[in-house]
């Protein structure tokens, strides 16, 4: 699967995408992710992405041009699906993320400043938000979006099982709780905090009753 993101800060994403197991998935050629600077798409020496909003008011506000020109250049294949990151889109799920997994490419558009010209959500194929909640920009969505994505994809995991257990993936429930040693763990204040006894019986058929219970 090919990710493209449009976004004027790139090097954000350098440290986080090329390491552990989204890195690993590059190199062994599971995904693609490519960054591709809003800035390029500009015709002024200045480079210029955004402008005053229309009607006054505080801020700067991206203009549409230069993501049109972007997405133009980016899209590649019949399967593609670009998106906008916006609070005012649609939830982002486990669901969307499963949703997701049938495309070729994912094009996902990184907003900033008071937010991105309207017009560009006629450009899109849908619109998005990660939650109820004000971000600088849509960078850390982007991020977020690629790696649920990334993790449902068989062989990036390494075990295509985990992903099919973890939280929201089955009925939207989350995921048991989960346990390693020590099986005893004292605390500074002289409590102990013990593992389930259950898991520790070896009967494989009632600690499954046991997480099957335990998920929420």
């Amino acid at each position: 699967m090919k990710f493209d993101v449009i976004t004027i800060f790139p090097n954000i994403f350098d440290s986080y995408l090329g390491e552990s197991i989204l890195g690993r998935a590059q190199k062994n050629g599971l995904i693609e992710i490519n960054m591709h600077d809003l800035r390029d798409y500009t015709s002024d020496k200045h480079n210029t992405v955004d402008d005053t909003p229309y009607g006054g008011g505080v801020g700067m506000v991206m203009m549409i041009e230069p993501i049109y020109k972007a997405l133009n250049d980016i899209k590649s294949g019949k399967k593609t699906r670009s998106i906008l990151l916006t609070p005012r889109g649609k939830r982002f799920t486990q669901k969307k993320a499963q949703e997701l997994t049938t495309y070729d490419q994912i094009t996902l558009i990184a907003g900033r400043y008071e937010g991105v010209d309207n017009r560009v959500s006629e450009l899109v194929d849908e619109e998005i938000s990660i939650g109820d909640f004000v971000l600088n920009g849509g960078e850390l969505p982007a991020m977020t979006i690629i790696e649920s994505v990334s993790r449902l994809i068989p062989g990036v995991l390494g075990k295509d099982e985990s992903s099919k257990e973890e939280s929201f993936s089955d009925n939207n429930t989350v995921e048991y709780p989960q346990y390693t040693r020590p099986e005893i763990f004292k605390t500074g204040q002289g409590n102990e905090l013990k593992v389930p006894e259950i898991l520790l019986s070896g009967n494989h058929s009632e600690i499954e009753k046991w997480r099957t219970k335990q998920r929420g």
